[in-house]
């Protein structure tokens, strides 16, 4: 008889810490759906949401630096022309007069002597002095008046005589400026093309 009290005593033992267990499990479920501020169905679909995936990054590695143009077009980049050799045409001949006519203006020895050169050459073996002398004398020659008219002549292509591309002539009468020159003041000149360019060779 004691046996089976003290059997019935441990059962409803068992039972009540059952039911103390059951409580304490709902209390505390009671708390996590106040604390997320959801229902049961919104726990639910929390506790069965897929893991979020990592994002994806959507930007893309764009090069540092702008492209050449020529790496833009397919193209190489134009070449420069200063170590070229200068066209042989009636046109640059006629170019290369101009410049020398406006450094007799500016009294540019420079550039004079490099258009004049193999002609001063041709004279100082003659005796008559190397170049930067020679035209020291020539400017002193010149008036202000045609210095200035010099400084913006130009050549008439129509006047300009081709024996050749190789040799042209500029008569004096084909320089137009806003002062009159003599054969005495200016002359007529032969340029030459020589290696690279054309030069002054002969006077008249």
């Amino acid at each position: 008889m004691r046996e089976l009290l003290m059997g019935s005593r441990l059962v409803e033992g068992n039972l009540m810490t059952s039911r103390a267990m059951v409580s304490v499990a709902v209390v505390s479920a009671s708390v996590a759906l106040l604390t997320c501020g959801c229902g049961p169905d919104e726990a639910k679909e929390s506790a069965g949401a897929k893991p979020s995936q990592p994002a994806v990054s959507t930007s893309t590695n764009v090069p540092s630096g702008t492209p050449s143009a020529s790496a833009a077009t397919g193209k190489p980049s134009a070449i420069a022309t200063a170590d070229l050799p200068a066209p042989r045409t009636k046109e640059r001949a006629i170019q290369r007069y101009e410049q020398y006519l406006h450094g007799l203006g500016r009294e540019d020895i420079g550039t004079v002597c490099e258009v004049a050169g193999p002609g001063a050459k041709e004279a100082e073996d003659q005796g008559f002095g190397p170049c930067t002398t020679t035209y020291a004398i020539v400017f002193q020659m010149i008036s202000p008046e045609q210095k200035k008219a010099l400084q913006t002549a130009t050549v008439d292509p129509q006047r300009v005589q081709v024996r050749t591309l190789d040799s042209i002539e500029m008569p004096l009468e084909a320089v137009r400026s806003s002062a009159t020159f003599s054969e005495e003041d200016l002359g007529s000149y032969v340029l030459e093309y020589l290696k690279d360019d054309y030069y002054i060779t002969d006077g008249k």
